[in-house]
């Protein structure tokens, strides 16, 4: 048998090129043993809103080593850099106002705020997240009313805000049903010209003592004693120490991370964040939740939520100018300078009041 020449060799591979590169092209997406297959690397379609955000960098997916490293941040902001406002979503479902926060932020520069999404991995998100949404999602966990998913949520929101920009200033945390009822630019002067968090911290409510018992009669001791223990909406505007105080916070935690053996009392999202901040640092907050909420007719620990039928110019007013609730540290609720804050925000509307909320949303929502 004649043995092949180098030069045989080469023109049998440069005839079998073109075959390769035809096989690689048209072949199926590689599949895992067991598993989906693949999808292929495509860039994200491009997007018709004003901003089309970079995907997030993700560091960190362990939550113990998320937190100690977002708890080691620079608590100063990057000189001549100005305040950002992190707007951080938690959410079991798509975005239903989408459209009226997209409205909301394509009114102002981008270099104002950020954008994050805590989303559930259990639930399906169809239609997708998209326009200032897009790329915003960060690695997030399963959460359940009556346990401490929601509240480690919001923490895992907070340490990805701070690991991702330095300029974030205020953080401020919404559900999904959640409404802004100010414009960005007066939402803006009001969070960043704060020196002081905004979260809801009351005391001697109804039913503390049974909130706090929830886990066992003594598993909050001797870490955080009935005295100590606080109540408060769970959306908040935090500081960026506060922020850091949250992610870095141990002790706290390690009492408010234990199972509740009575779930119908247990609310470690209302009672977490004002509890930490009362007892580290309650002169640093004005204490008071700025989004709105309607607890008549309430159920079943819901509050009211506004149908489509609901939602007027005149609804919008009235949340405006209904005064909120301060709880008693010692300053009445107001500023160094003696200054009072309106709510900004608003919950719960159903998702099809979106319709109605567009149609007033220059002329009514945007408008001071």
């Amino acid at each position: 048998m004649l043995s092949p020449t180098p030069l045989s060799l080469l023109c049998a591979l440069l005839l079998c090129f073109p075959l390769a590169v035809i096989i690689t092209i048209t072949s199926p997406a590689t599949t895992v043993p067991g598993g989906d297959p693949l999808p292929d690397l495509v860039p994200p379609p491009k997007t018709h809103q004003r901003f089309s955000p970079k995907p997030l960098p993700f560091p960190l997916q362990d939550d113990d080593s998320l937190f100690r490293v977002a708890s080691r941040v620079d608590s100063k902001l990057p000189p001549g850099s100005p305040k950002k406002v992190a707007f951080l979503f938690l959410t079991i479902s798509p975005l239903p106002f989408a459209p009226l926060w997209e409205v909301y932020f394509n009114r102002t520069p981008q270099n104002l705020f950020n954008v994050y999404v805590h989303a559930d991995p259990s639930y399906t998100y169809d239609p997708p997240f998209s326009g200032v949404f897009a790329h915003r999602v960060i690695p997030s966990k399963s959460t359940l009313r009556f346990t401490p998913t929601l509240a480690s949520a919001a923490r895992r929101l907070l340490a990805h805000a701070l690991l991702h920009d330095r300029s974030n200033y205020m953080f401020a945390l919404f559900s999904a049903n959640c409404i802004p009822i100010h414009s960005f630019n007066f939402t803006y002067e009001t969070l960043t010209r704060s020196k002081r968090s905004f979260i809801e911290i009351l005391e001697n409510e109804v039913g503390s003592f049974d909130r706090w018992a929830a886990r066992g009669q003594d598993a909050m001791l001797p870490t955080v004693k009935l005295e100590d223990f606080r109540i408060g909406s769970q959306f908040w505007s935090l500081t960026r120490k506060h922020a850091r105080l949250v992610v870095g916070d141990e002790m706290v935690w390690a009492k408010f991370n234990q199972p509740c053996m009575v779930w119908d009392t247990c609310y470690p999202e209302e009672n977490y964040f004002p509890t930490l901040v009362h007892m580290r640092d309650p002169r640093g907050v004005v204490p008071v939740t700025l989004t709105h909420v309607d607890w008549n007719g309430s159920f079943d620990g819901h509050p009211r939520m506004y149908a489509e039928s609901d939602v007027t110019p005149q609804l919008i007013s009235r949340l405006r100018k209904d005064e909120p609730r301060y709880g008693d540290d010692g300053t009445n609720g107001s500023d160094s300078k003696g200054r009072r804050f309106p709510f900004l925000f608003a919950r719960k509307f159903s998702p099809e009041s979106i319709r109605p909320l567009l149609k007033i949303a220059s002329h009514v929502i945007f408008k001071d």
